[in-house]
């Protein structure tokens, strides 16, 4: 019994550490100002990077709201990469050739494992423009999107700005849930750059610099590695631009997109995005998402014991996390899902909190090793 009271007090100290953790993303959180654009007239260049694959049902959208934007169209250049695909992706892509969308076909004979570092630093080297603007070829925009990512560039003298990304149009309560979840990562991501420590963003939404993006020296030595093509890029970037790097947090920057419609296409997205903390450099970084690894592992272990041994303290134990957990994650919450006027999501977080712990455990497990699909291909 020394033994289970050893492992539920030191489940305790991990679960301040879990708390602590997160009342620095609510910090980082409530110091990012709501960015108020000025009046100024816009004069950066801007080149829009797509990089697509089978992307034939949605990717026509995203094009019109790019070509829609409220911005000096002499000031903008779309470029559409078509990683190899199969269907009529190039087709419709080639149809937009009117509106100046330009398309870069990728033509890599040897195969890859990161076909998507390769299209976007393909269109780099061929792009005009002084601001580099990533997006996917499934996300939605509203008309001032690019203007206000623009002007926040030109006010503040970022080099990099991740910028909102946020799931909508849910046909199921799965994809409501993952909502949720995803705007708590965005939050994460935004905060962490609000502490001055940034450390995640979504390539959905990211702008830097063409020169900045050649100085760090582009995805080299990140570039054996499927996925990265914005986390990774950001620590380079941050290593180098200290204090340079801004999160937009202005509504008409959001970009929307959907989630993932079945339980095994979203672990293979978060088995993809937890495959590159393996080439994670700061060490704190790494510590604190073990320690918060093993905090969830914890409550899991609780739960066994205090099923096993009912007569020791393992359910008190278990009950403290979980309520600490809950109350810590919906503060944090609040405000992130006030920021994307979905704060209805909330009545989700206590069904939410259990399946997160098995979940996280699980990716966390799976994610430092194993290969994953991604757009039909086996990747790692």
């Amino acid at each position: 019994m020394e033994v289970i009271t050893a492992i539920s007090y030191f489940s305790i100290f991990l679960t301040l550490i879990y708390v602590f953790v997160v009342a620095t993303f609510i910090r980082g959180w409530a110091i990012i100002k709501v960015f108020k654009p000025n009046n100024n007239q816009a004069k950066t260049k801007v080149s829009i990077l797509i990089a697509a694959r089978n992307e034939e049902l949605l990717i026509g959208k995203t094009l019109s709201d790019i070509i829609a934007q409220d911005y000096d169209k002499s000031l903008v250049e779309v470029i559409v990469i078509d990683d190899h695909s199969t269907d009529r992706t190039s087709e419709i892509i080639s149809s937009y050739a009117k509106d100046g969308v330009k398309l870069i076909t990728l033509n890599e004979a040897n195969a890859l494992n990161s076909y998507k570092k390769k299209a976007i630093q393909t269109a780099i080297a061929e792009a005009v423009g002084d601001l580099i603007i990533t997006t996917d070829a499934d996300c939605r925009m509203g008309t001032n999107w690019l203007k206000t990512i623009v002007n926040c560039y030109e006010t503040n003298g970022y080099k990099m700005i991740s910028s909102p990304v946020a799931y909508f149009e849910e046909k199921s309560f799965f994809e409501k849930l993952q909502t949720l979840e995803f705007s708590y990562l965005i939050g994460l991501g935004a905060s962490t750059i609000g502490n001055n420590n940034p450390s995640t963003c979504n390539g959905a939404n990211l702008a830097y610099e063409k020169e900045a993006f050649f100085e760090v020296g582009g995805f080299t030595g990140i570039d054996d590695l499927a996925s990265g093509d914005d986390e990774l890029l950001l620590h380079k970037m941050t290593a180098m631009y200290d204090r340079k790097i801004g999160f937009l947090k202005n509504a008409d920057a959001i970009v929307y997109t959907h989630a993932k419609p079945t339980l095994s296409e979203f672990l293979q997205q978060r088995k993809r995005w937890a495959s590159k903390t393996t080439k994670y450099k700061d060490k704190v970084v790494l510590i604190l998402g073990a320690s918060i690894w093993l905090f969830n592992l914890s409550i899991l272990i609780n739960a066994f014991l205090a099923i096993i041994f009912p007569a020791s303290n393992s359910l008190q134990f278990l009950f403290i996390q979980l309520a600490l957990k809950f109350i810590i994650e919906l503060i944090f919450l609040i405000g992130i899902t006030n920021f994307f006027k979905r704060k209805q999501l909330l009545f989700l977080l206590p069904i939410l909190n259990i399946p997160h712990i098995l979940y996280f455990i699980y990716i966390g497990i799976l994610g430092s090793s194993g290969k994953y699909d991604w757009k039909g291909r086996l990747v790692n």
